[in-house]
């Protein structure tokens, strides 16, 4: 829910702005752009999401239960390319909203499986619509042929080849 800030606040701004800085050398590198790309996201993403509390790892690991029911930690973390503390402490918080579950593994008694809660799989209803929205922001910058592109060649990137 974007709002336009008081004039005041526009003006203010209007008044501090300065030009950007000559980047140099970092505008010929592919990383910078992939950052500063990624910030545009990022911060888009946050404002999206401010309603709900949910981070992108949030949503992720969301995303990965709802597609996955019965997902262990160690998948989930493997998936995301995060170690297993930092998916512990992802899962402990949906946890604690009551997005997720843990249960015990019939097949594995010391194995434990996520599941989403009823509450879980209505905030993800409401994130995947708002997602919908952040996401047409950016795509709609791109003609088909290359948002095709540019998803071919970050795959590239990212898979090594």
């Amino acid at each position: 829910m974007r709002t336009k800030p008081p004039p005041e606040d526009v003006e203010a701004e209007e008044a501090s702005f300065t030009p950007p800085l000559d980047v140099g050398r970092l505008g010929d590198l592919l990383g910078f752009h992939l950052r500063m790309a990624h910030v545009a996201i990022y911060r888009d993403f946050a404002e999206t999401m401010e309603e709900l509390r949910l981070t992108q790892k949030q949503l992720a690991v969301m995303e990965l239960v709802a597609g996955n029911p019965g997902v262990s930690q160690i998948d989930l973390a493997n998936t995301l390319g995060t170690d297993r503390a930092t998916m512990m402490a992802l899962v402990n918080r949906l946890a604690a909203r009551d997005f997720i579950e843990r249960r015990p593994s019939a097949a594995d008694r010391r194995r434990q499986e996520l599941h989403l809660t009823e509450a879980g799989r209505a905030t993800l209803a409401r994130a995947r619509a708002l997602i919908a929205m952040h996401e047409q922001r950016f795509i709609e910058l791109f003609s088909p042929d290359e948002m095709d592109a540019l998803l071919a060649a970050l795959k590239r990137i990212y898979k090594g080849g």
